[in-house]
Parts: C-alpha cells; structure tokens; sequence
C-alpha cells in the first residue's frame, strides 16, 4: 500500500485540465483628460471585451494599462488624451481630451470621444470601443460632456455643462463594476456642472470650480473645469483576464508587478492595474 500511494504521489498527476485554449477579457484604456476654463468633459477610455479569445501556451502575452490624460490647466488649456491598454493583440484607445472654452479647439477623439466648448466640435469615438462627445449649451459657453463606453453624451438643454456618456457594467472581476464612463462638461457663471456616468469625472461649477477626477482603474473621463478653473484628469485604465478554475493557473507572470489574483463564480480571475507580461 504504501508503496503504491508513493508511486502516486510522484507521478504527475494534476487534477486541473490543463493549460487554457481561450480566455475571457475586459481591456479598459485610460480616459482623457477634460478641458480647463468651462471646457469639456473628457472622453471615457475605450472598452473591449470578448468572452473567448484563443491563446497560445508557453508565450508571453503583454498587457499594458494606460494611464489617464492629464486635464488642462486653468489658463484654458484642452486636456490630454488617456493612454491605450493593450492585452496581447487587443488594443483599447485611450480616451479623447475635453475642449477648452477659452481655446476653442475641438474635443478630441479617442475611445470615446471628448467633450466640446458650445461652440466648438466634439470629439469622435471608436467603434466598438465607446461613443462620440456633444457639446455644451449655447445660451451660457458651458462645456458637453465626454462620450463613454456605453452611449454618447447628449448636448444639455438647461444652461448647465452636458452630462457624460454612460459606461458599462461587468462582473468579470466577480463583482459589479461600471467602467468607461464620460466626464461632465464644466459650467460658467453660476450655473451647474455636467454630471459625470459612473467612473467619469464631475464637471466644476460655482463652488466647485474644477473638475473631478475619472475613478481609477475605470477609464472614466475626467471633468470639464468651470470658467477660469482646471480640468480633471482621466481616470486610470484596467487589464482583467478571466478563465475556468479548473484549469492550470498561468506558468508566469513578468514585469514590475503581480495581478492580483481572485477566485469567484467558478473562474480564477487576473486584474491587472499596471503593466507586465503573463504566460499560460
């Protein structure tokens, strides 16, 4: 007997099914930065996701987390378009920068698309990725809102910045989260700031004055500043792969730092909040 339980104990038994053919993942960019001086809200991060993509064993797949744009500066600066996250082949496009009232310029275009002065033109969003910008309201120079993953923001009919486009909701990480939502448009005078999807970034209004951040590790786009005020910047991007737990973990992980590995709803779950390598 006890020779027999040694044989199978030094044999190479593993009671998982082996490494994994294909993964299911969420690529989240990073989201721009909104426009300073009652500018645009800043467009959400692109979103990809797909619930089989084929991956080979024994290679190294990069993952790469974009950070969020930068807002712009009080003086009436646009903000700063969000950096792309890429997991192996797949890219996500970084979000479009917020317009700046005293600029002018139009918002940029990006995973989705930035928000843009009433006079200006709103930034441009990726197919498939997230949806276009709008523009502030006419009648008092406030900002529009930037475009999330889920819909595009839609131009304010009130003399307050625009809100932002909404994002989307995944359990993938085994909790409910909203990422790729866009930041408000900045308001002027005392009017209200455009509220932000979830993840994105409040507009600045009277007492406020600059637009709040996106929510790290979301994409969402940053918010548009009040007149005379800053920008927020755009909220971080995020890596999630996810397959059965009854197959082999991954054989390495490379780069700086480690995901963090969770376990929930019969899968093993790897978050990456910065970049590195991982191979199956």
């Amino acid at each position: 007997m006890s020779s027999l339980l040694g044989g199978y104990l030094s044999a190479t038994f593993n009671p998982l099914s082996g490494a994994p053919t294909t993964v299911e993942y969420l690529v989240v960019a990073g989201g721009g930065g909104g426009g300073g001086g009652y500018g645009g809200g800043g467009g959400a991060g692109g979103l990809r996701n797909a619930a089989s993509f084929a991956v080979a064993t024994g290679t190294a797949l990069t993952v790469t987390v974009g950070a969020g744009g930068a807002g712009g500066g009080s003086s009436g600066a646009v903000g700063v378009v969000g950096v792309n996250s890429v997991f192996s082949s797949i890219t996500a496009s970084g979000g479009g920068y917020g317009d700046s009232g005293l600029v002018g310029a139009a918002g940029g275009n990006g995973g989705s698309g930035g928000g843009a002065w009433a006079y200006s033109g709103y930034g441009l969003g990726t197919s498939g990725q997230g949806y276009d910008g709008s523009l502030g309201h006419s009648a008092d120079n406030t900002g529009g809102g930037g475009g999330g993953s889920g819909s595009a923001a839609i131009q304010s009919t009130s003399n307050k910045g625009s809100e932002g486009g909404t994002g989307q909701v995944s359990s993938i990480s085994g909790s409910r989260v909203f990422y790729g939502g866009g930041g408000g448009g900045g308001a002027s005078g005392t009017n209200s700031g455009g509220i932000a999807s979830a993840g994105g970034g409040n507009g600045g209004a009277s007492g406020t004055n600059l637009g709040t951040a996106g929510t790290t590790n979301t994409g969402g786009g940053g918010g548009g500043g009040r007149a005379a005020s800053a920008g927020g910047s755009g909220g971080s991007g995020i890596v999630i792969i996810r397959y059965p737990a009854s197959q082999s973990p991954p054989t390495a992980f490379g780069g700086a730092s480690t995901p963090q590995v969770n376990y929930a709803d019969g899968y093993q779950i790897y978050t990456f909040t910065s970049s590195g390598t991982i191979t199956f």
